[in-house]
This record gives structure tokens, C-alpha cells and sequence, in this order.
């Protein structure tokens, strides 16, 4: 049976475009209409709206995928569902375990079927790495070294806030640019049969006045004991990708996001592993042929645990780094050595405050909720 579907658009500009590319190339598919607060750019061919609800009730679509800043997902998400559609949901899906518990509950009474635009899930580098994972796996890393401007702060109203009109938007390094590392550590740390993430001890730290922050340091410990550190940054000096490691008695498997490049035990260097399913074309396949998603919005209740941890109130903000430790050039910022201090913290499961960091705080700790 060949997927078919009419797809619209909420959310059209930003990355928007890509969903509007990757719509307009897939057989089957035909655009039923985009909607977005700020004109389109470039113009569309198809229906345009302003108002998502107008966009549902005038085009009737199959399916709708939503790429609109986080802190506004679950009302379209829950207008959608009303309106009869399936889901593409971008990522973070939602901004707290209620809103998580109230979508999952609005997409089983509806019958429909949401996926997460978690990408780095459908690449065949992943299913092989999340396969020669075992209980025996004795720590999970991931390491990331990015590099964003001041440009990038000012791409929204919402970017590098912490909430807006009171409700939680978390634009920061963890859970927004490298929240996919996140993500898949949180997988394959599910995939070992260690049970769920229940303690969080967090380091977060920022380079400009921002609101979240743009470098953290993570060890999350799951019901089994076993630990995932992540250290991530987008202040890095060279560029480093999303590194998922699982340490094993017969060695390490290595898993380069969003490369697809994987190492697995007993193999000296990363390979090129080609093969990666879009998730829209695995909804398609889904609603047409009953196959499971590979990102269902049930799968990602770790990360909104995780998520949810940095944005209660008792969560210390960001600590803002001062010129004796960035340094400024034109609109960029590095933190000099944070390459290094990275792979540090990774290679010991430790965070900055516990390697004797001069500018290091305390870190926030957190007994993680039963979900």
C-alpha cells in the first residue's frame, strides 16, 4: 500500500522550509497549505494562513506537521487531533510532563498517531548502535562542541529565553540546538534495560545575557545506577559532533550525531553508515500500513523529564561567564579549552566543580518524578 496523505504546514518559515522542501518532494504527498504568524518566505504555492485553526478547518488535512517555537506546541498539537489529523511534531515536544500526560491522553482518545521530529532516531547508525547495547553497558556520554553567534539569539523573540508570558520555552543547549545528542543518550540508556532517568545533578552556564544556557554539563542516573554524563556547548573552539558512547566490557560503541558515523566494539575508527528514514515518511508508512513509529510521543517522556527538571522554579539560572574565561571575537564566543574540558568530563563521568574548574558552581540536584 503506498503512503498518501494531505500534508499542511504550521510553522512555515525558519526550519520550517525544510519540512516544506521534504513535503513538496515526497510521491503521494500532496501540500494542502502552510500557516504562519510572519509572511512566507519564500512564497507558497499552495493555501497560506495566518491562523492555524483557519489553515485545519479550510484544507481538512490527513496529516499536520508542527514546527512552531516549543512553549506553543500543545495547543496546535491538541487542535489537530480535534480536527481528526495525525502528527509530526517537532522537537521538544512539549515543556512539562502535565502537557506530555495531557497530548498522550488527546492522541489515544483520538485515535491518531503522533511522532516526534527527534530525525536522529530513524537513521539505520542508530539502530545498529541501540542493538549492541546491553545490561552490561557500564556508562553512557555524550559530547558536542557547537559554536552559535549573536545572530543566533536574535532569530526569534523566543530564542535564549527561559519562559515567555509565563509559560516555559527552555531554548538552551540541553533541550533545544543539541537536544537530539540528549535524546538518543536517553534511548540508548532505555535500550540497556537500565529503567527510567531518576536523578539529574546539572551545571549550566552561559556566554552572553541569555536566559538559558548555551554550555552544560549533565549526569543523569538511571533506576539501575547507571550514569550518562553530558557535556555540551555552543561556545566550542573545534567542532565537535553529537558523540553518544556506550562503554562495554569488550570495548566502546561510538555513535556520531548527526553524521550517521558509528564505531562499534572491536572497531578502531568511525564509518560512514548510510541510511536514514525521514519520520514524516515513516508516519505515511504508519497510517497506511500499520508499521510502528519510530518516534511516538510516548517514547519521549524521558527527555520531558529531563526537560522539565531545568525549568521549575527551584532551578538556578544559567551562570553568565565573565571575559577572564570567553573570549569575543566580532559576534562570536568561545570559551577557551572547553574542547578539552569536555572530553575530561566525559572520560571520568564527572562534572566541572568535581575536576576543580576555577569558574565552576555547585551543581543542581534533582530527584527526577515517576512519569
Amino acid at each position: 500500500m503506498s503512503p498518501s496523505a494531505r500534508v499542511a504546514l504550521i510553522g512555515a518559515n525558519g526550519h520550517g522550509r525544510w519540512h516544506r522542501r521534504l513535503i513538496a518532494s515526497l510521491d503521494g504527498v500532496t501540500p494542502a497549505g502552510l500557516a504562519d504568524v510572519r509572511p512566507i518566505d519564500p512564497p507558497a504555492a499552495e493555501p497560506v494562513f495566518t491562523d492555524h485553526r483557519e489553515l485545519l478547518a479550510a484544507t481538512r488535512p490527513d496529516v499536520v506537521v508542527i514546527c512552531t517555537p516549543p512553549h506553543t506546541h500543545l495547543p496546535i498539537a491538541l487542535d489537530a487531533l480535534a480536527a481528526g489529523c495525525d502528527l509530526l511534531l517537532e522537537k521538544p515536544p512539549v515543556t512539562s510532563l502535565a502537557a506530555h500526560h495531557t497530548l498522550l491522553a488527546a492522541v489515544d482518545a483520538a485515535g491518531r498517531a503522533c511522532q516526534v521530529g527527534f530525525q536522529a532516531l530513524g537513521s539505520l547508525a542508530w539502530a545498529r548502535f541501540r542493538d549492541a547495547l546491553t545490561p552490561s553497558v557500564t556508562g553512557l556520554t555524550a559530547v558536542a562542541s557547537w559554536k552559535r553567534d549573536d545572530a543566533y539569539y536574535a532569530r526569534a523573540p523566543w530564542a535564549g529565553r527561559r519562559s515567555v508570558d509565563g509559560r516555559p520555552v527552555v531554548d538552551g543547549a540541553l533541550v533545544n540546538p543539541l537536544a537530539h545528542a540528549v535524546m538518543q543518550a536517553l534511548a540508548a540508556g532505555a535500550a540497556t534495560g537500565a529503567g527510567r532517568p531518576r536523578q539529574l545533578e546539572v551545571e549550566r552556564y552561559r556566554v552572553r545575557d541569555i536566559e538559558v544556557e548555551d554550555t552544560a554539563f549533565a549526569r543523569i542516573t538511571f533506576d539501575s545506577g547507571l550514569p550518562l554524563l553530558v557535556a555540551v556547548t555552543l561556545a566550542g573552539e573545534d567542532f565537535v559532533a553529537g558523540e553518544i558512547e556506550a562503554r562495554l566490557p569488550g570495548g566502546r560503541a561510538l555513535l556520531e550525531y548527526p553524521t550517521d558515523r558509528l564505531a562499534l566494539p572491536g572497531e578502531a575508527s568511525l564509518v560512514d553508515v548510510p541510511g536514514r528514514t525521514d519520520l514524516l515518511t515513516d508516519l505515511l508508512r504508519h497510517r497506511a500500513e500499520g508499521t510502528p513509529l519510530l518516534v511516538p510521543l510516548r517514547a519521549t517522556a524521558d527527555f520531558t523529564t529531563v526537560l522539565e527538571a531545568l525549568t521549575v522554579p527551584g532551578a538556578p539560572a544559567p551562570r553568565l561567564l565573565g571575559p577572564g574565561v570567553v573570549a569575543v571575537e566580532g559576534a562570536e564566543r568561545t570559551i577557551p579549552g572547553i574542547n578539552a574540558l569536555l572530553r575530561r568530563a566525559a572520560a571520568s563521568l564527572s562534572l566541572p566543580s568535581e575536576l576543580d574548574v576555577p569558574w565552576a558552581v555547585k551543581p543542581y540536584s534533582c530527584r527526577l518524578p515517576a512519569r
